[in-house]
């Protein structure tokens, strides 16, 4: 490797792309367009770098099998970057195979961390501990330690175990600070930050109070009984019963916590889970049905009482609170994605959702309308963004198991 390659690819690990750009910018060689890739990556430009790390990985012959597969790697990496989900995982998995096959342990643990990383994504915990679980991260570099300690937050903020979450990003804030990346530093910078501010609204006789993650945990291990709207849950410690395929029961469970110890009225549980206006007797007959069903799944947590003016929960603990979000957004779930500052394409969003790529795209076009996602490129390349909601995580809103779930 030549003498420009050389400083070229220092001035990459110190973070330093423009220093890398400038020793090899006019030069079309693998090696060269590699650099020029990951120089463009790291510089948000992530079409660009696609095309440049394509075309390295094709410049290279059957001889340069290794430095073919690290170019996969880096464009699975620009991949994870640009939240394109749909990228072929088994491409990475190849040039891992490779990677480990010829002795470059280093490189083969880092495309291991990006499917670990994509898997986090999309919610697949499971999936992620057994991967991290065959990985032993003390011989590892300070950048790659940082990435395991990213994870294991990841999932222990997906999980609300926030003392390990702490733990871990102490520790990733410790070798980001050896690693000297200034991306790596701000990326623990936003994790900590996940954990330093509200997640969720909680609502208890007639009062609200904003919680931290580490009171949601608190909240959700104790002898309540929590109606936890951010899942559409009802739960009390261990015991939960899942209610997000019926958001008529939900939304009637719902109301009935937010009044506790008090009873609701017909009519306003008709307008909460209905949007009855006028009621009728097929409104109040069909009340009588969604209540009684209501009645069986939360037997095991509550009993549902009838008032004179309407129905009571009568649960066997002392205290009921509702766990909203901190502010109450319809498509909460896709602005939750969004909210991490990346772009995303219908296509990745649908996937981490779990939902069909047109129902994304529905929704994408309702929140655009309203002025609060924004786009950017047309047909298969269209990306979304918006900003965060100031002040909040959206933690809570990702699809992942919470606490006992």
């Amino acid at each position: 490797m030549d003498s420009l390659i050389t400083a070229s690819a220092r001035a990459l690990a110190a973070g330093d792309p423009l220093g890398a750009l400038k020793r090899v910018a006019l030069r079309n060689d693998g090696p060269a367009l590699a650099l020029r890739g990951i120089a463009m990556a790291q510089l948000g430009d992530f079409p660009r770098a696609k095309e440049l790390l394509r075309r390295a990985a094709r410049a290279f012959t059957v001889k340069g099998a290794v430095a073919h597969a690290r170019c996969v790697v880096a464009e699975a990496e620009v991949a994870l970057a640009s939240r394109d989900l749909n990228w072929p995982a088994n491409a990475l998995d190849a040039a891992r195979a490779t990677l480990e096959q010829h002795g470059d342990r280093l490189n083969a643990a880092f495309a291991r961390y990006l499917a670990v990383r994509r898997l986090l994504l999309i919610g697949h915990l499971e999936e992620v501990e057994r991967t991290l679980a065959d990985l032993d991260p003390a011989p590892f570099p300070p950048a790659l330690r940082t990435a395991h300690e990213l994870v294991i937050a990841g999932i222990a903020m997906r999980r609300l175990r926030t003392n390990e979450a702490r733990a871990a990003l102490t520790r990733a804030e410790q070798a980001a600070h050896r690693a000297r990346i200034p991306a790596l530093t701000a990326e623990v910078e936003s994790a900590f930050r996940i954990l330093n501010t509200p997640a969720a609204r909680r609502v208890a006789r007639g009062e609200e109070r904003l919680l931290l993650l580490e009171e949601v945990e608190s909240l959700l291990s104790s002898k309540a009984l929590v109606i936890d709207a951010c899942r559409n849950v009802v739960r009390k410690a261990d015991t939960i019963v899942s209610l997000t395929t019926r958001p008529v029961l939900f939304a009637l469970a719902r109301a009935l916590g937010e009044a506790w110890p008090g009873d609701v009225p017909r009519d306003v549980l008709l307008a909460r889970a209905f949007g009855a206006r006028f009621v009728d007797e097929s409104h109040r007959a069909r009340l009588r049905v969604e209540i009684g069903r209501l009645r069986r799944v939360l037997r095991p947590l509550t009993a549902i009482t009838a008032t004179q003016r309407g129905f009571a929960l009568k649960p066997r603990t002392r205290e009921v609170v509702v766990l909203a979000r901190p502010v109450e957004e319809e498509h909460g779930a896709v602005l939750a994605f969004l909210a991490d500052g990346e772009s995303w394409s219908s296509s990745a969003l649908a996937l981490a959702l779990g939902a069909s790529q047109r129902t994304v795209q529905r929704t994408l076009d309702e929140l655009a309308a309203a002025g609060k996602v924004q786009f950017f490129g047309q047909a298969r390349a269209r990306r979304w963004i918006t900003p965060p909601v100031p002040g909040f995580t959206t933690i809570l809103l990702l699809p992942a198991p919470l606490l006992g779930d």
